[in-house]
């Protein structure tokens, strides 16, 4: 073949490839029996690399694929797999897809669906937790709770049992944020610790971020927690109705309206509510506890949701979370409520693959404490509102959306020291690029977000990605850069505090002027997240997850715990960090997680240990902050057995090493000294002084605690089932120590052993 000839046929190839005819498929999957949306569901082609996965609404795309005929094959974990003809033209195939549960599914099908995500998410630093997986977990008081769950997870560390907050790899618990349905939801966990105001029943996927997060989340500087809910049974009404020593809980869902020939679209409802009465079984089951368990909530959550055929819909829901807790260690009295509404919506415009959605919503919290002549309340009323569009384009994604973010905090201490009303504003846009380039996949991010009540914009650029260096085995990495307005309220001194108030920083809070003799001219708190991991899947069922972290935390807001002068005129020549109520702090925190994971269908195994380091600089001093935990270590175990598998027996024991405390060092008497030399301290009534030690220089003693659960299940006509369960809490009575009483001196433990039972209806 000569020169010319073999130019012409490569530019006959190369036009042939440039205009090659291409179309796309995309579509929802739903579940056959009840209409919920089936996510992170394989759709692939058959016999070509063209596939996709889909997302949390059950939706997907696959485009740039050739003209022609396809199969188009349907996997999930559970379900029977489908296989559809597909023909590809210039106009785009749409598919409502029914996935039929399946009664066995093969181990090869379930281990080739896990591999295609692991394969197409980066997955840094990210737990995807579905209600089986929550099942799977001891449930405490006979009742499976998210807030037991998240204790297990990789770089989570759980401060106790009463009163207990969750602090992720070296971020402090304001710097946690929590997404319900796209709603900001405030302090999601009650004052008994075991259980968050999340019904189980009702999630569908919650996707907890220990760092690394895309630019698609912002606001904080640690974590991010997204929920999201299932929606109303579409089918036909259900329920489930649960009562234990612990509580008692109620679903109910169904179709207002089902879709039909004649009527393209469905109207669907889910409602839930929970409660506990600890506070009274306490005193006659638990009796034995000191001081009872003073703890009562109760929580409902309400959703509604319009569907069309071609799978856009519209959800407009609410809820009102309410903790009461009553004589706590006999000392004060704690109670919060948490209400808001909000809708959101996905929409499926004409023939485009691309997603639009959106969401607005309110939300109030409000915390207040009683002691003998004290009393403090803090507030916070939030609204949120975004809009986002994902375009797709083959296997990559290029997603952009706006945020506008409004709070409004006010605290009020002892009735009369009141802090005006803070107001704060956010906005912001970002842009999120998802893209494979051969074995690589990336994900470079970008956040740009101003602080309109600081007059402060702050660029905040991201990146991940992940090699898939064989089938088997993959690298993985994530930095970015993050802030957050929100402040800290309570002291480091407070081994022991179920107040959470929530204010911002602004200038007209009393906080320093300079730091580290730098002035200060801006109050957001910053971090910087470095991240790099690998992925192993060992062999069949058994897989390990390995990441070690950086985080670097800047100008963090802080009580001043050193204060000893007034900030007026007479002082005026002392340094800020002596006498402003507010303090800046800088922050370290790294470390280290592995997880190995078996799963066969019938056997789950899940071993987590963590090692971490959490370092605090302020102009002062160097010291670990009260939830330094250097070692934690969990063994989650699950095995089902019997007919059809009714049995299920599960076991989680737990180690962590002692937290940091700053020890007392004397007590003494006050005297206020009012008339000055003229005061008559042999008549005059002093109060109690406390003394400290060198902050945060000692450790509790270490921390184990094994809990164990036995579940059966019984089938009552098409679609009943009861289950029974038998739990314990704490089974070998491990004394473990929360916090020592600075007054008396004495040790004041957690938990001790405590069996429960429940019983559960489902219809």
């Amino acid at each position: 073949m000569n020169r010319g000839k073999f130019l012409l046929l490569l530019l006959v190839l190369g036009t042939t490839t440039v205009f090659a005819q291409k179309g796309s498929v995309r579509g929802f999957v739903y579940d056959k029996q009840d209409g919920e949306p089936v996510i992170f569901t394989n759709i692939l082609l058959e016999g070509t690399k063209y596939g996709a996965a889909t997302d949390v609404n059950g939706y997907f795309v696959i485009s740039n694929v050739p003209y022609g005929n396809y199969v188009a094959v349907i996997r999930y974990i559970g379900y029977t797999e489908q296989r559809l003809n597909v023909h590809i033209s210039d106009k785009p195939v749409h598919l409502k897809i029914e996935l039929e549960p399946a009664t066995q599914m093969l181990s090869t099908v379930t281990i080739d669906a896990k591999r295609e995500q692991s394969q197409t998410q980066s997955n840094v630093s990210v737990e995807k937790i579905s209600p089986k997986e929550i099942q799977a977990f001891p449930s405490i008081g006979g009742q499976a709770d998210i807030a037991q769950y998240l204790q297990v997870l990789p770089g989570v560390v759980f401060s106790g049992d009463q009163g207990g907050q969750l602090y992720i790899r070296g971020g402090s618990a304001i710097q946690n944020k929590v997404l319900l349905d796209g709603m900001v939801i405030y302090n999601p966990f009650h004052s008994i610790g075991l259980f968050s105001v999340f019904e189980t029943e009702i999630i569908r996927n919650a996707d907890v971020y220990s760092g690394g997060f895309n630019a698609q989340y912002g606001g904080r500087i640690s974590s991010i927690m997204d929920i999201t809910t299932k929606d109303g049974n579409k089918k036909h009404t259900s329920g489930k109705i649960s009562a234990s020593t612990f509580g008692a809980n109620l679903l109910l869902e169904g179709p207002v309206i089902k879709e039909s020939e004649n009527k393209p679209y469905s109207f669907s409802y889910i409602l839930s509510a929970k409660n506990s009465y600890l506070s009274y079984t306490s005193k006659n089951i638990y009796s034995y506890i000191d001081g009872s368990l003073p703890y009562d909530f109760f929580d409902i959550y309400g959703k509604a949701t319009l569907a069309t055929s071609n799978g856009s819909k519209l959800n407009v829901f609410g809820f009102n979370f309410t903790d009461d807790v009553r004589g706590y260690k006999s000392i004060a009295d704690f109670n919060w409520k948490n209400r808001g509404v909000g809708a959101n919506f996905v929409l499926l415009p004409g023939t485009s693959p691309a997603l639009i959605e959106g969401v607005f919503a309110y939300s109030d919290y409000t915390m207040s404490m009683t002691e003998s002549n004290t009393s403090k309340t803090s507030a916070i009323g939030s609204f949120n509102g975004g809009l986002s569009i994902t375009n797709f384009f083959g296997k990559n994604q290029l997603k952009f959306g706006l945020e506008l973010i409004g709070n409004t905090t006010f605290m009020v201490n002892n009735n009369y020291d009141t802090l005006d009303p803070n107001y704060s504003t956010e906005i912001a846009t970002y842009s999120v690029f998802k893209g494979f380039l051969g074995k690589l996949l990336y994900e470079p991010s970008i956040r740009f977000i101003y602080y309109a009540s600081l007059g402060e914009v702050n660029l905040e650029p991201r990146l991940s990605f992940k090699l898939n260096l064989t089938d088997n085995f993959r690298l993985k990495f994530a930095t970015g850069m993050y802030s957050q307005t929100f402040i800290d309220t309570k002291s480091d001194r407070d081994i022991v505090n179920l107040f959470t108030g929530y204010l911002t920083a602004s200038e007209e809070l009393n906080i320093v002027r300079t730091f580290k003799n730098d002035s200060i001219n801006q109050y957001l708190e910053k971090s910087n997240h470095f991240i790099f991991g690998i992925e192993w899947d060992l062999m069949r069922n058994f897989s390990l997850n390995a990441e070690v972290y950086y985080k670097m935390m800047n100008q963090l807001v802080s009580i001043n715990r050193d204060r000893y002068y007034n900030d007026d005129f007479d002082h005026s020549n002392k340094p800020d960090y002596l006498k402003k109520e507010y303090i800046l702090e800088d922050g370290r925190a790294y470390g280290g997680d592995i997880s190995l994971k078996y799963d066969d269908g019938r056997l789950y195994l899940w071993a987590i240990y963590s090692l971490g380091w959490v370092k605090r600089e302020n102009e002062i001093q160097i010291y670990y902050p009260h939830y330094d935990r250097r070692h934690n270590l969990n063994i989650l175990s699950s095995y089902q057995f019997g007919l059809s598998r009714s049995w299920e027996v599960s076991l989680r024991w737990n180690y962590g090493s002692g937290f940091p405390y700053t020890p007392t060092s004397g007590m003494g008497e006050n005297l206020p000294l009012s008339d000055g030399i003229y005061s008559d301290i042999i008549v005059t009534n002093g109060s109690l002084m406390t003394y400290y030690g060198e902050l945060n220089s000692k450790r509790l003693p270490d921390y184990h605690r094994l809990d164990f659960s036995l579940k059966k299940r019984w089938q009552v006509g098409k679609r009943g089932v009861i289950e029974a369960t038998v739990s314990v809490t704490n089974v070998y009575n491990r004394n473990n120590m929360f916090y020592y009483d600075r007054i008396t001196g004495s040790r004041v433990d957690q938990l001790p052993i405590m069996p429960s039972i429940g019983l559960n209806f489902s219809f």
